[in-house]
């Protein structure tokens, strides 16, 4: 995961995949050692040991390559097959082929030549998983119940049985008056309508009356009976599509989709004498620079008289990858759940938006008594955002502490990759009520030139504006939480934060 997640198209030409963990049971880590233990003492004995069950398995492999060829594969079974693929809304029709033929592989594998549904649940489980995917922050896997749905959904429809013809009923007998019998009715002493049958006294009486409705629960009340606990880690709210954020100024790091650029390919903005090699000749630029100095060269016919001095390269303008960096507070103060929820949910649509412009990005946690660098810079967003899903709340605010780690991180990261800028994101109600006030470390990563931006979590009637204030020292754009996706009103967040500029 930290190299980075394979796009959908490429995982779709994996055939099957296996999800292959470490075994945490004591009793079979211990078993694997004993085995590669006694394989580096006498290699020649722990195969002859062996060598019975691996003649048996590779018998078997060769009586199910050799029934594989009579396995039925009707159409009912075909359709069953192409209904669970359609149900997991998985792209085009090679997840139908290749559980299609690992179906059929799997029954020749137990000795039979028809196709059960047991056949398919299991190349399913195989096929399926990795081709499910959609973004970065979808979990690799087949929900059982949802696969035990697609295929009784899928399940070939019975034949109905011919329809019958009705029997003549018979003549009504006349009856006694008050008498439902030969001996005089059982029935003289019920009251018309209402019946005593194996089933209890029915409900038409007003002992019986349907139950009313429940009211509704008013939440003032306590909890309901059918209410649970709510878990402590809050559930972030979907990720949703953002405004491009952009570094100030124009870079020169690794091709991407985020900031400004000076790259080898996107669009021809002017023309410069070369420093070095000359990668790209601007021949219009060129020719302009050498044509005053024709006559002192003494040119006499056609052509020109060129010199080095007069080449000139062309500069290009494109876009780069940043290092987008988080520094989220995670302490008491954000402990309301569905404020930590739509917090989560913020910094989700920024990883998402990291991951389409092909950032690297690195998360910073602060609560209690100091800061935790959660996740070090990396191409992997689906990582992030597995640690900001499980990210407890509670405990002070630190708020120096994570900013001096950041400041720590990002001179560490400066060393590795010099051309790739970063783009600090501070995810804060402005509160501080450990390590001080947060201006010195603030006013440190300002001075470094750091690109930033402060996301607002402030909430309620009364705002004390500290947000506002940490914004100023860092010289960062401040941004309402609520504002974060541009719907609406809100400001156009490329040009904002182009605003911005660093202070050497």
């Amino acid at each position: 995961p930290e190299e980075g997640e394979l796009r959908p198209q490429l995982l779709d030409r994996f055939g099957l995949t296996v999800q292959v963990s470490a075994p945490r049971e004591p009793r079979l880590r211990a078993e694997v050692v004993r085995r590669r233990l006694a394989y580096d003492a006498d290699p020649a004995a722990t195969a002859e040991r062996f060598a019975s069950e691996e003649d048996e398995l590779a018998a078997r492999i060769a009586a199910a390559r050799e029934l594989l060829a009579r396995v039925v594969l009707d159409d009912p079974t075909l359709e069953r097959i192409a209904g669970v693929c359609a149900a997991f809304d998985v792209d085009g029709l090679r997840a139908d082929i290749v559980t299609a033929r690992t179906a059929a592989a799997h029954a020749a594998w137990c000795g039979r030549t028809e196709v059960t549904v047991d056949d398919i649940r299991v190349a399913a489980t195989l096929a399926l998983p990795h081709r499910r995917r959609r973004n970065p922050f979808d979990a690799p896997g087949l929900d059982p119940e949802q696969l035990e749905d697609a295929l009784n959904d899928s399940a070939p429809e019975p034949h109905p049985e011919p329809e019958r013809e009705p029997e003549p009923e018979p003549d009504p007998t006349p009856q006694p008056p008050g008498g439902g019998g030969q001996d005089g009715g059982d029935d003289a002493g019920t009251p018309q309508g209402t019946s005593d049958g194996p089933e209890g006294p029915s409900d038409t009486g007003p002992a019986a009356e349907p139950d009313a409705p429940d009211a509704p629960h008013d939440p003032a009340d306590g909890p309901g009976p059918a209410q649970t606990a709510v878990a402590p880690a809050a559930a972030p709210d979907d990720p949703r599509p953002l405004r491009r954020l952009e570094v100030p100024g124009v870079g020169e790091g690794t091709p991407g989709r985020r900031s400004r650029a000076r790259t080898d390919t996107g669009h021809v903005i002017g023309a410069a004498r070369p420093e070095g090699r000359l990668r790209s000749l601007h021949l219009h630029a060129t020719l302009l620079a050498a044509a005053p100095h024709q006559h002192e060269r003494g040119r006499r016919g056609p052509g020109l008289r060129l010199v080095r001095t007069d080449l000139r390269a062309t500069e290009r303008e494109g876009r780069e990858s940043n290092l987008v960096l988080f520094v989220v507070d995670a302490s008491g103060s954000m402990a309301a759940r569905r404020r930590m929820g739509q917090v989560k949910g913020a910094v989700l649509s920024l990883l998402l938006d990291a991951y389409q412009r092909r950032d690297k990005v690195g998360m910073i946690t602060f609560a209690g008594a100091g800061a935790e660098l959660a996740l070090p810079p990396t191409s992997s967003v689906e990582a992030a955002a597995a640690r900001l899903s499980d990210l407890p709340t509670g405990g002070r605010t630190p708020l120096a502490e994570g900013l001096l780690l950041a400041h720590a991180t990002l001179a560490r990261e400066k060393l590795r990759d010099s051309s790739r800028r970063p783009l600090l994101v501070v995810v804060t109600d402005g509160r501080f009520t450990a390590g001080g006030s947060p201006d010195a470390a603030a006013a440190l990563l300002r001075a470094g030139g750091t690109a930033a931006l402060v996301l607002d979590c402030e909430a309620g009637r009364v705002r004390l504006g500290l947000a506002a204030d940490l914004a100023t020292t860092l010289g960062a754009v401040l941004l309402p939480l609520a504002e974060l996706t541009g719907d609406g009103d809100a400001p156009d967040l490329a040009g904002t934060v182009r605003a911005v500029r660093s202070v050497a």
